[in-house]
């Protein structure tokens, strides 16, 4: 059953609701096809695993089949910490990501999730390789495809010190359905989610929502007042405010 499961994910490039429907209709499988991909022994987390994470079961629409790259054994490692934003944040932004970060690390081993996007997500995600920490990248797409293409040497420096996950395989472009529903497995695989600098309308929204359904805890860096923040309407609404690394003690 895991080699089928891995088969319609190729056949269905991760489309999840076209694999579960294909496993319901008992759709047949071509047998040339299936040998094909057991020969390629692509390197696959599926939700019949033993360490395919517990929490991942319980989110919307669990990932049957994740691709990697890297160590995965981060995906259970301890303190994973999501950190999101904006992709075009302020010059205020990514100098309090920069701090925070840079103080938790001095206080705990975090393990920082991220969807590997412009903006925070590659600020975080750098952050966590100069401290030589590890840290974990959901990509909108497939496997071998790096979006944007001007992380390209990021991508390659998380999957030699970190790890890099998608439930879309190969070269599979990305679409922009896809980066909402992986903002799902960023929110389901991490303790905690820290928002950074984001906007009032924002993709941020999203994994924010994921990670509340799930029961996370929300962090947030407050902006000025006069700012059109996403992160001050968090705090508003119970987010716990962030204002230097130690503040994430509940978190480690």
């Amino acid at each position: 059953m895991r080699d089928i499961l891995i088969y319609f994910a190729i056949k269905y490039h991760g489309d999840y609701r076209l694999m579960v429907n294909a496993i319901k209709e008992k759709e047949k499988v071509d047998e040339e096809e299936l040998n094909k991909i057991r020969k390629k022994n692509y390197q696959v987390l599926t939700i019949l695993d033993d360490d395919y994470p517990f929490e991942l079961k319980s989110v919307y629409m669990p990932p049957l089949v994740l691709f990697y790259k890297g160590d995965i054994s981060l995906i259970n490692g301890k303190n994973k910490l999501a950190v999101i934003g904006s992709r075009k944040p302020s010059e205020y932004g990514i100098n309090a990501t920069n701090k925070i970060l840079d103080e938790l690390f001095l206080q705990c081993e975090a393990i920082i999730v991220s969807g590997m996007a412009a903006g925070i997500d590659s600020i975080a995600h750098l952050s966590s390789l100069n401290h030589k920490m590890k840290t974990i990248a959901i990509l909108g797409c497939g496997i071998d495809y790096c979006y944007p293409s001007e992380n390209l040497m990021l991508k390659k420096e998380i999957e030699k010190n970190g790890l890099v996950l998608s439930e879309y395989p190969c070269n599979t472009i990305p679409n922009k359905n896809f980066f909402p529903l992986r903002n799902r497995i960023i929110a389901g695989i991490s303790k905690a989610v820290l928002v950074t600098d984001a906007k009032i309308k924002s993709g941020t929204q999203i994994t924010v929502r994921f990670a509340l359904e799930q029961g996370k805890e929300i962090y947030a860096i407050p902006h000025s007042i006069f700012d059109n923040s996403f992160c001050n309407e968090l705090i508003k609404q119970g987010a716990i405010p962030v204002l230097k690394g130690q503040d994430l003690e509940e978190f480690y």
